[in-house]
């Protein structure tokens, strides 16, 4: 999905199958928000109970629009996993930055994470700085996360440090980590959802299909097990993926660097790198899917993707219409 595309179905729109909602069905979108690798996406699989988005210690793990949806028979929540807010250096952090931006503008809640176990810092003050500017009047929760790593002598220094980043509504000390806190979280926001209609099924956690899943599992395994530029140098195309008549899975994925170097690091010597990725991601695609998985990675140079137009648009970072215009 785009960032251009409409966040939600138009209501008018909805199936039947919605329709056995009740009258005073409450739902709504939580944008989550905050500078990279505060646990954005941990937090949202700590919520739905399960993995949807791809998760690693690399910053900016995140780098497209992922919807997480909770669901009980009166309430549904849309949580909108945003990249983190940071000063990009490539047209592809532009991209990111814009998509956790426009994460505002829908939402009913919003979510700011900040790491408490360290001091805030200057990117800290500029992510606060445009929470700010585009929250408007929508209320905002300040979610102090990796609570479980706060240090005992300076506890009440941290908390006080981050709380006053940030005008909110109400903070909250929570470790998307461990679940800490997590559970009066959601109870308090689905005191705070808005009167709606079911807008996905009961049973649905995520918007994204398949083939998006894979490629954002196989690039976290390339993020788990890469260092220096590697990480933020590849992207994941999905060639094939094919359901078989067996109950086997067949994906074939393209992974791109930008330089030849770069491709070498992550063939490693004798294949060793890429068939450790290929491994580990195909383990957990065969977990989410319920069948066996075969994998087949391929390494490829796209020279300077990441500030390329064409080649972001080409790799679904952004939408067609953004380039032609």
């Amino acid at each position: 999905m785009t960032d251009s595309q409409p966040l939600l179905p138009n209501p008018d729109d909805l199936d039947s199958v919605f329709e056995d909602a009740p009258e005073d069905h409450h739902s709504g979108v939580v944008a989550v928000v905050g500078r990279p690798n505060v646990g954005k996406s941990t937090l949202i699989n700590r919520i739905l109970g399960q993995k949807i988005a791809a998760v690693s210690p690399k910053p900016q793990t995140t780098r497209k629009r992922q919807l997480g949806i909770l669901s009980d028979e009166k309430t549904q929540m849309i949580f909108v996993d945003t990249p983190g807010l940071h000063l990009p250096r490539t047209r592809l952090g532009e991209v990111m930055v814009k998509v956790a931006e426009n994460a505002f503008r829908d939402a009913d809640v919003i979510l700011v994470l900040q790491d408490v176990s360290e001091m805030p810092d200057r990117a800290d003050q500029h992510m606060a700085e445009t929470v700010a500017r585009l929250r408007g009047e929508t209320p905002l929760l300040l979610l102090l996360n990796k609570a479980d790593l706060l240090s005992k002598a300076k506890r009440l220094e941290l908390i006080a440090a981050h709380s006053a980043l940030i005008a909110y509504d109400k903070a909250m000390l929570v470790s998307a980590l461990n679940g800490d806190g997590v559970d009066e979280l959601v109870k308090e926001l689905i005191a705070r959802m808005p009167l709606g209609p079911r807008y996905f099924p009961v049973d649905q956690v995520s918007e994204a299909n398949m083939r998006f899943i894979a490629a954002e599992i196989i690039r976290e395994k390339v993020l788990l097990h890469t260092e220096q530029e590697i990480p933020h140098s590849v992207a994941v195309e999905i060639e094939g993926y094919r359901e078989l008549e067996d109950g086997r899975t067949e994906i074939d994925a393209l992974l791109y660097v930008e330089r030849d170097t770069q491709k070498g690091i992550l063939i490693g010597k004798g294949g060793e790198m890429i068939k450790k990725i290929g491994t580990d991601a195909r383990k957990e695609l065969r977990d989410i899917s319920g069948t066996s998985v075969h994998l087949e990675l391929h390494v490829k140079v796209l020279k300077n993707w990441r500030s390329d137009p064409k080649l972001l648009q080409r790799l679904g970072y952004t939408p067609p219409s953004e380039d032609e215009s």
